[in-house]
């Protein structure tokens, strides 16, 4: 920072794909505050480093840094990183960004708000990806020149999701990925997969059209004048509405997470002196004998006061099962066509108490209304309102619900569109085909969290759920559900 004369700099936990879920060694955010959660940057400051993270991360964050260092900036649903960062920099002093780990549309945010911008070409904290191909194997799908053959202009796709869906390939040598590496060019009717864009750029002499949402900064100014702006990109709507044979692999994949989380419920109600650790081990042994090529993301097995953090991942050995244990279980695995699934449910070891009791049936009504929402424009937006709205007419003190109801799913276990939250994103028309979660929690870090999540697809403006997993009978208070709501959980009553 004193070379390049900077006392501002944003290191970011994404890599130059800006993927998500940035694996740690690679994740320069992480390396620099200890802070190990899948998403949520940092930016150094004269006196201090703040990190930004949203409420899925606010206890484990807490946990994880060193205070005396590090400032956590406990974002609020709605709140904006972008926003509440720029707002720490005053307006004479030059922020430092690493142009390959940040998107175009991030940048123009930060420039709006009267904040210069240094670009930095390499980041000294990073591993560099380079593209391999040994491990890519193709899927059943649409050929890419017939997914494109409509699309006449030179279009540069740079999102790994799109980039694997265009072209019908996977890699699954990667933890908790399906996504190839690469990047895409459209053009003329065509599809062509790159490593690099640069001799494209340079030998290419009319426009490029790119999304700023998913381009990197240094890309986007690689591309120069010869740039032009789509205003979403066309694979991504593409890819979010599932076709009928995606929808049946899914429902497919669906019936084996249920079957692997059913035996890890029986496992838990028949093992003693098993931890957190022992479940999760379980638990991949059980997606793989059914199938999976890999798990979609690092599962998460959190016990009392630990599945009060809404992304905990520690699966500890320390943490032992005893009886009146509560276990919170976020999982999902890959099968053949590279699709991620998603479920989360709650058990007891034991008999509950009337709390958990409470907790889990209010989450569960919660999932229910927002499950069966109606309308004849359904909005991720709305659906989110009201799964809030049933909590505020049965709020429990101390208990708070502190993050989006859902996500798209998908290549990615997070995709979008679709979106359920307090997010402007979210105020998208959920269409025939997309495929979401819907995924209410609530969370006290001095007792335990309670999160329930199905995913599900969109079929005839209605909602449909992937998951027939049942939920807890022992859990449920039936006299706190109304007559409607027992009508509702009855299609879980079986799996």
């Amino acid at each position: 920072m004193n070379e390049q004369g900077l006392n501002y700099l944003l290191i970011n936990s994404t890599n130059k794909y800006l993927v998500e879920y940035c694996p740690l060694p690679e994740n320069s955010r992480y390396k620099l505050t200890g802070f190990s959660g899948s998403t949520g940057d940092a930016l150094v400051a004269p006196d201090k480093i703040y990190l930004f993270v949203d409420g899925r991360y606010h206890i484990q964050a807490d946990l994880e840094v060193d205070h005396k260092l590090i400032t956590v900036v406990k974002l609020q649903a709605g709140q904006s990183f972008l926003h509440e960062m720029t707002l720490k920099i005053p307006n004479s002093e030059l922020l430092g960004v690493f142009s390959k780990k940040i998107s175009q549309k991030s940048i123009e945010y930060i420039q709006s708000k009267s904040v210069q911008v240094k670009f930095l070409d390499n980041d000294p904290l990073d591993n560099e990806i380079y593209f391999d191909n040994k491990n890519v194997v193709t899927v059943d799908g649409i050929p890419a020149n017939k997914k494109v053959e409509n699309i006449k202009d030179t279009v540069l796709i740079t999102n790994l999701e799109e980039v694997s869906y265009l072209f019908n390939l996977r890699d699954f040598s990667e933890n908790y990925s399906s996504k190839i590496k690469g990047k895409a060019v459209i053009s003329g009717g065509k599809a062509q997969l790159l490593d690099e864009i640069n001799d494209f750029v340079k030998n290419h002499s009319g426009e490029i059209y790119v999304d700023k949402s998913t381009i990197n900064a240094y890309d986007f100014n690689l591309i120069g004048n010869k740039v032009r702006i789509l205003e979403h990109s066309p694979i991504k709507l593409m890819k979010s509405i599932k076709t009928d044979d995606e929808l049946k692999h899914y429902k497919l994949s669906f019936e084996r997470t249920d079957k692997a989380v059913k035996a890890i419920r029986e496992y838990i109600e028949n093992s003693e002196n098993v931890s957190e650790f022992d479940i999760a081990e379980q638990l991949e042994k059980e997606f793989k004998k059914y199938g999976a090529k890999s798990l979609s993301f690092k599962s998460i097995v959190a016990k009392d006061k630990n599945s009060a953090l809404a992304h905990y991942s520690k699966c500890s050995k320390n943490e032992i099962i005893e009886d009146g244990s509560l276990i919170l279980i976020d999982c999902g695995a890959y099968y053949e066509q590279g699709l991620a699934t998603d479920i989360t449910r709650v058990f007891v070891k034991g008999q509950p108490t009337p709390m958990q009791i409470k907790v889990y049936t209010t989450v569960l009504k919660m999932f229910l209304n927002a499950y069966n929402y109606n309308s004849d424009k359904i909005v991720g937006y709305d659906i989110d309102d009201l799964a809030r709205k049933i909590y505020s007419e049965n709020e429990i003190e101390g208990f708070v619900f502190n993050h989006g109801l859902g996500h798209g799913i998908g290549i990615s276990v997070h995709e979008y569109p679709p979106n359920l939250s307090k997010n402007e994103m979210a105020k998208v028309e959920i269409k025939d085909g997309m495929c979401f979660t819907i995924e209410p929690g609530l969370y006290n870090e001095n007792y335990f969290g309670i999160r329930l999540e199905n995913s599900c697809y969109m079929m005839d403006g209605k909602i449909h759920s992937f998951v027939h997993m049942n939920y807890e009978k022992k859990l449920i208070d039936y006299d706190m559900l109304s007559s409607q709501e027992r009508e509702w959980l009855k299609e879980f009553e079986v799996i």
